[in-house]
């Protein structure tokens, strides 16, 4: 933590009242805040920020300790208090300059509050309602784990073009390690300005958790292949695609929404792939769908889901989902690869993705969807890995943990049609 200033905890109050509504994804709340406020200094948005994402990772605990001293709920200047005091470990005589009489006295109660002793909600920092649904799958110890895995900065994890560069390449410009699993993998400790560097611009790297990087391994899409990323987005997972297939056969990068689909464009010009077919489609129905029913050879669903997975990067996930929103994807998950799996031709592949911990997304789908077509069959995703030189074993679903793997929360399931 950069040193505190009455500027830099005014503009933090401020940022905080902004963004913990949480009607809207943080890190477009903070972008939308600097927006307004174009005469903060670099160093100053660099300390709002940081303070801002690490008031959510630590949100139980702040809630916790407010609460016990307070018996309601904090403001979001006390939020940003209890932080600096509780999680920083700033001390009453740095804070004081900046403290009223009375939060003063307030602050020496929060102080007070013991750390221990508390809900396993608390010390994981994750919802109850998370809680309650991982029980089934791990023990306390696991789920506190996990949660402990959750609350720190993610890496910036790199994946090379193959058709472009390779990895030694990567490591002598950028420096960094290569990652543990993913053969195309680099992971950069220290963040930068990576979209200004020579190999972000000529398309020789992308920005892609490793964990992401393997579901490309795990599909395992051969030259000359007819392939379909079918929840593309921006199309990480496309160009990884693309790659592996050395630029041969064709991919088609299906999604409903436009915008991500254009976000791909300038992406897919960096990369030099000539073998990626972008497709604006309305649902899992649309007649550009069912016109490459029994088709396809390998076909990757990376469902959306509660992200869940993603709580290094994106911890207010935590706060935005709820039961009832879990309720919502689940419907959405089944019928997206149940309408993706109709692309499938015998001997073809689907893989079923996503970046979530819970097994009612996960799992379950994958359960409810062979039961219900048993002209696909489950296949061993270690056995897979393993024929590609990946020495990764979590059974026969790809099942990845930030706490064990050094990856964000992933799971992923192969089939195949028979």
């Amino acid at each position: 933590m950069k040193k505190l200033n009455g500027m830099r905890l005014d503009l933090t109050v401020e940022a905080l009242r902004r963004i913990l509504p949480l009607r809207e994804p943080a890190d477009v709340a903070l972008r939308f805040f600097f927006r307004d406020n174009p005469k903060i200094g670099r160093s100053e948005r660099a300390f709002v920020a940081e303070t801002v994402f690490s008031v959510l990772r630590r949100k139980s605990f702040i809630d916790h300790v407010i609460q016990k001293a307070d018996g309601h709920a904090g403001t979001p200047r006390k939020i940003a208090l209890a932080h600096l005091s509780r999680i920083e470990g700033m001390n009453l005589r740095e804070l004081k300059p900046y403290l009223s009489e009375s939060e003063e006295k307030w602050l020496n109660s929060v102080k007070a509050v013991p750390a221990d002793d508390l809900p396993l909600a608390v010390k994981a920092e994750l919802p109850e309602w998370v809680v309650s649904k991982l029980k089934p799958a791990m023990d306390e110890e696991a789920i506190l784990s996990l949660g402990r895995a959750m609350q720190q900065k993610a890496p910036l994890d790199l994946r090379v073009n193959t058709i472009k560069a390779n990895r030694k390449e990567v490591l002598e410009k950028l420096g960094g390690e290569a990652t543990k699993w993913s053969p195309a993998g680099v992971r950069i400790q220290d963040k930068f300005a990576l979209n200004e560097h020579d190999l972000f611009l000529e398309g020789k790297v992308e920005v892609q958790d490793e964990g992401s990087q393997l579901l490309g391994y795990l599909l395992a899409p051969k030259r000359r292949e007819m392939v379909v990323d079918f929840c593309a987005g921006a199309g990480g997972k496309t160009l990884m695609l693309g790659a592996l297939m050395g630029s041969t056969g064709r991919i088609y990068a299906f999604d409903i929404s436009e915008k991500r689909l254009e976000k791909l464009g300038p992406r897919l010009k960096r990369s030099g792939l000539s073998n990626v077919n972008p497709q604006l489609i309305q649902n899992e129905n649309d007649i550009k769908v069912k016109r490459l029913s029994g088709k396809i050879d390998r076909v990757l669903v990376d469902a959306p889901c509660s992200g869940l997975g993603t709580l290094r990067r994106n911890p207010d996930l935590k706060w935005r989902q709820s039961e009832a929103s879990l309720e919502e994807l689940k419907t959405k998950q089944a019928a997206i690869l149940a309408g993706a799996s109709v692309l499938v031709k015998p001997g073809g592949r689907l893989v079923y993705a996503t970046c979530s911990i819970l097994p009612e997304e996960n799992r379950e789908i994958v359960s409810r969807f062979l039961e219900s077509h048993p002209g696909f069959r489950l296949l061993d995703a270690s056995e897979i890995l393993r024929s590609q030189h990946i020495g990764l074993d979590t059974g026969k679903y790809l099942e990845l943990r930030p706490d064990i793997h050094g990856t964000d929360g992933f799971f992923a399931a192969a089939m195949e049609k028979t």
